[in-house]
């Protein structure tokens, strides 16, 4: 059994690793030049300070998802291990909360502040946003599944044991 929950463990801690490492991968290539009306306009993730946490959160997730697979489960390690899950599951949904929130005001504008819409000048810099979006919270999605199975581990044989 508990190998079991090791190889599960493993399994899910990679899989945040890969979508978190994908999503920052795609976001880091966002990249697109345009001319708008005879002026020349670059978009890039690197000029939003939304997207570079986005990129700085997701490679912090990749690499801690790596590390935390050397962790013994059942070790004190362990319980340390599920806060720090915690602390990085955070960091990971404000990363895609403030990305999904800049990235909703280039797609649609503001028409309250009166700030004009741009993915219909750079559709394939928005793309690749759009797929670091869908990257990023899939990888969210396994983190919590992660934390969810890592915490039904740590809390069983405190709950079961007579």
């Amino acid at each position: 059994m508990a190998k079991l929950s090791r190889l599960i463990t493993a399994v899910l801690r990679l899989a945040v690793a890969g979508a978190a490492a994908a999503a920052a991968i795609i976001m880091v290539t966002s990249h697109e030049t345009t001319s708008f009306f005879g002026i020349e306009m670059e978009a890039k993730y690197s000029y939003t300070p939304s997207f570079i946490f986005f990129v700085v959160a997701f490679a912090v997730g990749f690499a801690y998802s790596l590390l935390v697979i050397l962790v013994r489960p059942g070790s004190t390690a362990s319980r340390l291990v599920l806060l720090s899950d915690v602390v990085v599951g955070m960091l990971l949904a404000g990363a895609v909360a403030a990305t999904g929130a800049i990235a909703d005001v280039g797609k649609n504008g503001n028409e309250h502040a009166g700030w004009l819409p741009i993915c219909p000048q750079v559709r394939a810099y928005c793309v690749h946003v759009e797929g670091a979006l869908i990257a990023g919270f899939v990888s969210l999605l396994i983190h919590f599944l992660s934390i969810m199975y890592s915490l039904h581990a740590v809390a069983e044989p405190l709950c079961c044991s007579h």
